[in-house]
């Protein structure tokens, strides 16, 4: 088998294409769940934080150098903790939707595995044994 065969027959296999699909959905969902913590959540937390952002947090460890002209010749040094506390939160949200949609999958997959298997057909000779039971029966 050449190689552009075991590759065709590796690309075309069903993990690879389920795989695919996985992570394009996973960066689609990122993205409406990021939506959702920016624009939703992290203005409902600044309401009871007295309008305060979490990005605006910050410990500040060199100032901004400004010359005359008002240009910034050095900018400011600080560390962000803010936009850190605002990525955890995301991360957390992100995992719980990730959590209720991968149980609603396995409740779906478990009432399908629940459902009663239709009887295996007799095999040949079961019938053949099922003619001559009753043959003799009578």
């Amino acid at each position: 088998m050449s190689m552009y065969q075991e590759f065709k027959k590796f690309i075309m296999g069903g993990n690879v294409i389920e795989f695919a699909v996985a992570v394009i959905m996973a960066g689609a969902i990122g993205m409406v769940v990021k939506g959702f913590v920016s624009m939703i959540v992290m203005p409902f937390v600044s309401h009871f934080t007295g309008g305060v952002s979490f990005k605006e947090w910050k410990i500040v460890l060199d100032e901004a150098v400004v010359d005359a002209a008002g240009k910034v010749v050095k900018p400011e040094n600080a560390i962000m903790y803010g936009q850190w506390i605002d990525t955890i939160i995301n991360l957390l949200i992100v995992g719980l939707v990730m959590f209720l949609i991968v149980k609603a999958y396995n409740k779906m997959k478990k009432q399908e595995e629940e459902a009663p298997a239709a009887p295996p057909e007799p095999t040949k000779e079961e019938v053949l044994l099922t003619e001559i039971r009753d043959l003799l029966k009578k």
